[in-house]
């Protein structure tokens, strides 16, 4: 039974709005007349017909909102995160798989030492209408653990009503069946799209069939080598489900591996951590489906790397001191308690990028340039701090990616004077020595502006072969094809960055208005 705190305090909530709310009832006068029992009794007037007022309708509505902030409180989210991960746990003991989180909300049901990889896959990809092959989403590196382990398992959620969420039911395939037939064009057999049957309708399966072909089109025109891919995995990529109310598939006989799949195909089993809800939570006893998948609604800061080392300690701990403990965690992070040592990755020649955990030593790098990108917005006259060090105060999330368009010309300028002061070191340098880090970006996360500003200055600074332009040359008109090519290069190097949609646009805009 689930330690959850939702009868109790139901019960507490409707007694206290029933004492709060009774009716007061004048005692009876000695002094009026009792009716007898034969006395005929007089018709009722207009008078005498009590109407509910308006108030008690309104208390009625406040009843329900009590009710329900009571049964999401952060203590039923939790206990239902960890109720959802232990069912994961299973999941991946009788299957005998790595287990894959599709990001934000996977790594919340996957303890970090069953933790295989992450993914990024989009419900927004798989909506109704709206399908599509993510160019700047990839997902390649999965390949390495698909063919490692013959198979992986990539874990999801989803909020109330629904089976699955698109990223699993038409994300997923979409990307299985696009990357089968860039692999193995000849085998025609594993062409097709697979969707779970019960959640994706007849119709919508053949709409998103008849644009596969276009989806491996928009994939060949990024220009990516498919020859290492080819060597990763031997056979063709096979989406399958699984969900709490598929027990039966998980048995060793006649289960989810069994028969011809696991023989043909490299199973890529989508699981959907949360359990069903059919209707309000307030009948499941406190059960909240999907509730790592809304966390930025009710987390107060807490992440699933923060809920994974002090599980214990937050499941204790009562929900009137949990925003307070809560709190607490989140500034020890803040402050690096807990942390690994920052690095920086390379995603294009020279181009590497970091979290700013990472400013120390990157400033110690020699003769990098170093642009910090910083969750608080500044004026331009501030940001230059060092010879080949610039501080760019863009501020925090949309706000952040939309500011991106007006700084990069100056970050642009700024990185090109220092690649030419790094050439000019250089020429008394011998040649054959390692390839040196030329410019270092760093961000909160080290996956969205920093990496927006590396296909930037990928593409500003750099030329088709990758060398430092030397400013004499007349730069080339960019388009939507070159900057998506190399953005798949770096989604290549980089699997697990995630620029934003409105980083992506701010690169986009500059780089195409460059001459206006």
């Amino acid at each position: 039974m689930l330690n959850y705190s939702t009868a109790r305090d139901n019960r507490n909530i409707l007694e206290s709005h029933q004492t709060s709310r009774q009716p007061r009832h004048l005692p009876l006068s000695p002094f009026l007349p009792r009716r007898t029992s034969w006395e005929k009794m007089s018709a009722p007037t207009l008078a005498d017909i009590v109407f509910p007022s308006q108030a008690n309708g309104h208390n009625f509505s406040r009843i329900l909102g009590d009710l329900k902030r009571s049964n999401l409180s952060i203590t039923n989210r939790l206990n239902s995160i960890k109720h959802d991960a232990e069912f994961v746990s299973s999941v991946a003991a009788a299957l005998n798989l790595p287990l894959v989180a599709n990001e934000r909300c996977g790594s919340w049901y996957i303890d970090p030492s069953q933790k295989g990889a992450s993914a990024y896959f989009k419900s927004t990809d798989g909506h109704t209408g709206q399908w599509k092959f993510s160019t700047r989403r990839l997902n390649l590196h999965l390949l390495e653990v698909i063919g490692g382990n013959d198979g992986c398992i990539i874990v999801d959620s989803t909020r109330r009503g629904k089976r699955h969420p698109d990223a699993l039911s038409k994300t997923v395939p979409t990307w299985c069946a696009v990357l089968n037939r860039v692999l193995f064009p000849e085998d025609i057999s594993c062409h097709g799209l697979h969707v779970p049957p019960n959640t994706v309708s007849e119709s919508e399966a053949s709409q998103i069939s008849a644009r596969l072909s276009e989806f491996v089109d928009s994939f060949l025109s990024l220009a990516i080598d498919v020859t290492p891919l080819r060597t990763q995995i031997s056979k063709p990529l096979r989406p399958l489900w699984v969900t709490q109310d598929d027990d039966d598939l998980l048995s060793p006989e006649g289960g989810l591996l069994s028969g011809e799949i696991a023989k043909k195909w490299h199973p890529v089993v989508c699981c959907t951590s949360s359990r069903r809800v059919v209707g309000t939570e307030l009948g499941e006893r406190g059960y909240i489906q999907g509730a790592g998948d809304d966390t930025e609604n009710w987390a107060l800061g807490l992440t699933a790397p923060i809920w994974w080392r002090h599980k214990e300690e937050l499941l204790k701990t009562p929900e009137g001191e949990l925003p307070d403990f809560i709190e607490r965690l989140v500034a020890a992070e803040a402050n690096g308690a807990g942390e690994e040592e920052p690095e920086t990755r390379r995603v294009a020649p020279g181009l590497y990028v970091g979290t700013l955990q990472a400013l120390g030593s990157s400033l110690t790098t020699t003769g990098a340039c170093v642009v910090s990108l910083l969750p608080k917005a500044t004026e331009q006259t501030m940001w230059v701090k060092l010879q080949r060090h610039i501080e760019v105060g863009l501020g925090k999330s949309k706000a952040a990616s939309r500011a991106l368009r007006d700084a990069l010309p100056r970050i642009c300028e700024f990185v090109s004077g220092c690649l030419k002061k790094q050439q000019e070191d250089e020429r008394t340098e011998k040649e054959g020595e390692m390839e040196k880090k030329r410019v270092i970006l760093l961000c909160e996360t080290g996956k969205d502006l920093s990496v927006g500003v590396a296909l930037a200055l990928y593409c500003w600074c750099f030329d088709a072969e990758g060398k430092v332009r030397t400013g004499e040359e007349v730069k080339e008109g960019f388009n939507k094809t070159a900057i998506r090519v190399k953005l798949g290069h770096i989604m290549t190097a980089v699997p697990d960055a995630n620029p934003s949609r409105a980083t992506l646009q701010s690169v986009n805009s500059f780089l195409m208005d460059w001459r206006k």
